[in-house]
């Protein structure tokens, strides 16, 4: 990972409760291994709820905390406008998710939000920041993820996301590129929300690229609502915890270990209002621009660390 990323932080927890983290992790993965083997004699909504329910516990056995809130956009308003009434969710333990209205699949909120008079489900987008992201989408809003094809090859990782329902697209073929649009419409036409990271690529938390605007055409084809996520990573100060980030020539294991180090790691969850436009590069536009007023707002609050 670049050096000019990490920004330490002295929020540390102990040897042995990292070891803890890392066993109770490892158990997981293991009985995720399991269940996927299994899932294909699920339908759809019940691989979705079950990957919830199993991100929810793995991010806890990290110590890995959500907060979901809502957000606001010049160019919408407030993130209420257009969720459906639901009950508030309470947050409880590290790993558990606290709530905001309009959240579904999380202890004490229920409904799906978004859902147009077309009956599609919402396209979710956000910025990508760790390989936690995932994890924490599905955990706060059950939903089809969509992963670039390579993931679908990897050991243990690539078995889990077939398993939970994952729509794949293939990147280096842009001959591929209208199929899997058009899986993705399919999916949000059925119902099921999907999970994108337009930006195609993670990013240090401080900053973030352009939102690609090929899958926002899924979007307009279902006439699916689109709904700008923010996610940002802190310690438990409220510090930027760029240590959980993922970039550059980063490993995995050196992620996973710098993640497990936190005395706390909270990921905010900003849920921002629909967006909509005519075409696809508007709407990917818009959609950027709201997670960016989250993501380059917080940043600019972020104290550096001494040299």
């Amino acid at each position: 990972m670049p050096t000019t990323c990490l920004i330490p932080s002295d929020a540390r927890a102990a040897w042995p409760r990292r070891t803890l983290r890392l066993a109770a992790a490892v158990v997981l993965i293991l009985a995720g291994t399991a269940f996927a083997l299994l899932t294909h004699v699920l339908g759809t909504a019940e691989r979705v709820r079950l990957t919830s329910i199993w991100s929810r516990l793995l991010l806890r056995a990290l110590g890995v905390r959500i907060e979901v809130r809502q957000g606001f956009a010049f160019l919408a308003g407030s993130a209420e406008r257009g969720f459906a009434p639901v009950s508030r969710a309470k947050l409880v333990v590290a790993g558990s998710v606290s709530g905001v209205s309009g959240v579904s699949g999380v202890s004490g909120v229920s409904g799906v939000t978004g859902v147009t008079g077309s009956g599609a489900a919402p396209l979710i987008v956000a910025n990508h920041v760790s390989w936690l992201d995932p994890l924490v989408m599905a955990a706060a809003l059950p939903c089809r993820l969509l992963a670039k094809r390579e993931v679908q090859g990897w050991p243990v990782i690539g078995m889990l996301a077939a398993g939970s329902g994952a729509l794949f697209i293939d990147r280096d073929r842009l001959s591929a590129l209208p199929e899997a649009v058009g899986e993705v419409a399919r999916a949000l036409g059925e119902g099921h929300p999907v999970m994108a990271f337009p930006e195609g690529t993670t990013w240090c938390g401080r900053e973030m690229g352009a939102f690609r605007p090929a899958v926002f055409q899924a979007a307009l084809d279902a006439e699916a609502p689109v709904r700008p996520v923010a996610l940002r990573y802190v310690d438990v100060d409220g510090a930027l915890a760029t240590g959980s980030t993922f970039v550059g020539d980063d490993t995995l294991l050196a992620s996973i270990q710098r993640v497990v180090a936190f005395r706390r790691l909270v990921v905010e969850v900003t849920m921002l209002p629909p967006v909509t436009a005519e075409n696809r590069r508007v709407l990917a536009w818009k959609a950027e621009a709201s997670v960016a007023s989250v993501i380059m707002e917080s940043a600019r609050h972020t104290v550096p660390a001494a040299a």
